[in-house]
């Protein structure tokens, strides 16, 4: 047992280790307790091909590693600098509440609660955790009076500082801007910008004009850009302008858009990618499968991809929309059906990628806010030569039980990967979809 009494324990859930198969690293110097009932939870999502398998068997990999010539309920060392402890907890008989009494129901949940009531009676000179990414299961624990907090690691601090890819700058003189427009260039210092971000989009406004431009750190000149259609796409304001520009840029190899629905994040992505064919052997339009109400898609009728088909179906209505621009005799409309054809252009439930090594691809994952940060690194690993990704997402349309607007793969990915010369992000805010659907997002 470790000497150090005033270290915390905290008692990881199952839900922290479905997001993170590292969690228990994320502790520094407090040791971490996985009850037994977790282990037994972790036995049941070992199997298959979904991100929580990989999650749950390379947590399993992890402990065993960790284990070796110990004993799972005696304190093991955790193999990091500065780390403290881990070991598998019973569910002892306690002195306090049963939470399989209080709460009606005999579930894991309620063994867990008891895991951590043992361990207060075990350990009173110490400070116990419930860590958890189930907010029922924390407030549950808090009812009994057990502290409980979300895993925090990979979370976003502040979402209102979260990086928009943008910046207005007003009061310039009209002498800069029709300069701007005459050389297509000015310096940073010329607009009053210090050590400006890579692929950083301005709007330039004087009293009387504005110019679109960015920060190309290829050239470190504020560079000017045009107003460009793909695939007949043509944008409809500025962030739209900044979003096909960052798609369509070659030094761009990684970007995000986030805006909430109707803002054109898939259509321009997809239009994009359609304009840069060209230059990629294959593209590919994936999105995560997050069943209806939770439920697994077998309760779908029909063979896998009857299955599917309901997911995927609005990646192919924004296919559908940009043929629809076309007539028959275009070529730019056969281009498009060859694509599916030769499956130069496939869409594909997110699975069905996870594990391959994508070279030669314009890579689309549609829904990002739906994935895990460790998801998300997973995918962009797996990047080959001359590969492009492109994550397009809402970060407030979350459809995943333990993933929010703070901690999922989107957020976290806007924020820790700005300043770097081959990424570019923008967010889209004004709705283009229809009147309708901008009154629903702004009233409802």
């Amino acid at each position: 047992m470790p000497a150090k009494e005033k270290k915390k324990i905290f008692v990881l859930d199952t839900s922290v280790i479905l997001y993170n198969h590292g969690a228990i690293y994320s502790f520094e110097e407090n040791d971490v307790a996985i009850p037994i009932t977790v282990v037994e939870e972790l036995d049941h999502f070992k199997k298959g091909n979904d991100i929580k398998n990989f999650e749950a068997r390379e947590f399993i990999r992890i402990m065993d590693k960790l284990s070796a010539n110990h004993s799972l309920q005696n304190w093991i060392p955790i193999d990091q600098p500065n780390h403290g402890h881990f070991k598998v907890c019973m569910q002892g008989k306690t002195i306090g509440p049963d939470a399989t009494e209080v709460f009606g129901e005999n579930t894991a949940d309620h063994r867990i609660l008891n895991t951590v009531i043992s361990l207060n009676e075990e350990y009173p000179g110490r400070k116990i955790v419930l860590v958890s990414k189930d907010i029922n299961l924390r407030l549950k624990a808090k009812s009994l009076n057990i502290p409980a907090e979300d895993f925090e690691t990979g979370k976003i601090k502040n979402l209102e500082s979260l990086y928009t890819g943008k910046t207005i700058i007003e009061g310039l003189t009209k002498g800069i801007i029709d300069n701007i427009y005459t050389q297509n260039f000015c310096m940073p210092a010329d607009i009053g910008i210090q050590d400006p971000i890579p692929n950083h989009y301005f709007i330039l406004k004087s009293s009387r004009t504005s110019v679109l431009v960015f920060y190309n750190p290829l050239s470190q000149r504020i560079e000017r850009i045009e107003k460009e259609s793909a695939f007949r796409i043509t944008p409809r304001n500025a962030e739209q302008v900044f979003a096909l520009h960052a798609i369509t840029n070659p030094n761009v190899k990684l970007a995000t858009l986030q805006g909430v629905a109707g803002t054109g994040k898939t259509l321009l992505a997809l239009a994009g990618a359609l304009d840069q064919k060209r230059h990629f052997k294959q593209i590919y339009l994936a999105r995560p499968i997050v069943p209806l109400s939770n439920k697994d898609i077998g309760f779908l009728p029909g063979d896998i991809v009857s299955k599917l088909n309901p997911y995927m179906e609005p990646l192919w209505d924004n296919l559908k929309f940009i043929k629809s621009l076309f007539t028959e005799k275009d070529k730019e409309y056969k281009q498009i059906t060859d694509a599916v054809d030769q499956e130069k252009l496939k869409i594909t439930p997110l699975a069905y990628i996870r594990g391959r090594s994508i070279s030669n691809v314009f890579f689309i994952v549609d829904e990002a806010q739906n994935l895990t940060p460790h998801e998300v690194k997973t995918i962009i690993t797996r990047a080959g030569e001359n590969t492009k990704i492109v994550f397009t997402g809402d970060i407030y349309q979350i459809d995943t039980p333990y993933l929010d607007s703070q901690s999922n793969g989107l957020s976290y990915l806007i924020d820790k990967i700005r300043h770097h010369d081959i990424y570019a992000h923008v967010r889209l805010e004004k709705g283009e979809r229809s009147n309708l659907a901008n009154l629903a997002n702004q009233l409802l």
